[in-house]
């Protein structure tokens, strides 16, 4: 099963606030467990909402708002996509994350092709295994 593991944005992380070189190696270590037992597809840290963009899809026409956002609870600081066995592996790995300061994980299971049933066709999956 592949999980993504979302790190919530904080007020540092939306000023533009770089972490430490301590926090970078402490991450930095962690990320290399997980890619040396396997289960690391991919993961980064985002730049501040202030650079991003929200598009809203309306029918008949797609608003685009430029950031920054004001909810920083709401926003995406960071990710992981990661392999795991179960929900409870990959919180057991993530409960060992180098954070000790009111970050917020939260972790989630993408949806499969099995877990759509008769909606994925077999014309449907070769399709986007080609994409």
């Amino acid at each position: 099963m592949k999980f993504m593991v979302i790190l919530k944005a904080t007020k540092e992380s939306e000023a533009g606030t770089m972490p430490t070189p301590e926090v970078i190696e402490a991450m930095t270590q962690f990320n290399e467990r997980l890619g040396n037992d396997g289960v690391l597809v991919a993961c980064d840290g985002l730049m501040p909402s202030s650079l991003g963009a929200r598009l809203r899809f309306d029918p008949g026409r797609t608003t685009v708002t430029d950031g920054p956002f004001a909810e920083t609870k709401e926003l995406v600081g960071g990710y992981w996509i990661v392999n795991g066995k179960s929900r409870e592996e990959v919180i057991e790995r993530f409960m060992h994350a180098p954070f000790e300061h009111g970050e917020t994980l939260e972790v989630r299971q993408f949806i499969s092709f099995e877990d759509m049933g008769d909606l994925a066709t077999p014309e449907m999956v070769e399709r986007w295994e080609k994409v």
